[in-house]
């Protein structure tokens, strides 16, 4: 049974990388034009689809990492410094305008009407930085009914996405651009804190890994 610190850890994570704040207004971007109704239809089939992603990735990445012969320790130093340039971009705010960009470029392409699939579900909600994070935890528990409750955490963090983007309208107005500069730094210096202990670990386990010298 993973501890409450591991379970609050991988929250934190799942939900500073997911930045449910950051996508509200993207969302109202993505959605302009469509009733509530159409809102909560895009909102809702888009979080699935990211669930299914990071649910199959909880699963299943840690032993796509061992056919590839990719120790655990290389991928946590590895997603932990991915991870880190994320919680770099969020503080700087360039993470706000790459994701703008991406859905912009989509609605172009897709002319909205697999809005949920992408650049809703992929990347914007599962993209590298979820589906890194989601690995590196899943690569901690160690049990059957630990990965049930990341599942469950997995689940969690959606959920409040979801919420989020019902309400994103609403958020939006109340956050303002002053409240919203200040929320993305905050979780970006959180995300980096949680970065950096992730390439800790991966170096202790990495070290541990390695031959004895003869």
């Amino acid at each position: 049974m993973a501890s409450a610190d591991q379970l609050i850890n991988a929250f934190t994570t799942l939900l500073v990388t997911i930045d449910p704040p950051g996508l509200a207004p993207i969302f109202l971007g993505l959605t302009v034009g469509m009733s509530r109704a159409q809102r909560k239809q895009v909102a809702l089939r888009g979080t699935i689809i990211a669930f299914i992603i990071l649910a199959v990735f909880a699963l299943f990445g840690s032993s796509v990492l061992g056919v590839l012969g990719i120790s655990i320790g290389a991928f946590r130093i590895a997603g932990g410094l991915l991870l880190f340039w994320i919680a770099f971009e969020m503080v700087f705010e360039k993470r706000q305008d790459r994701k703008e960009k991406t859905g912009t470029a989509a609605i172009t392409v897709d002319h909205i009407q697999n809005i949920a699939v992408f650049p809703l579900a992929i990347p914007l909600i599962s993209g590298p930085g979820a589906i890194s994070a989601t690995i590196l935890i899943s690569g901690s528990m160690q049990t059957a009914f630990e990965l049930a409750q990341l599942i469950i955490v997995i689940a969690a963090s959606l959920l409040l996405l979801f919420l989020a983007l019902l309400i994103a309208d609403r958020l939006d107005r109340f956050l303002g651009v002053t409240g919203r500069a200040i929320l993305t730094r905050l979780l970006g210096v959180i995300l980096a804190a949680l970065a950096t202990q992730f390439v800790v670990d991966g170096i202790k386990s990495a070290m541990n890994l390695a031959p004895s010298p003869v």
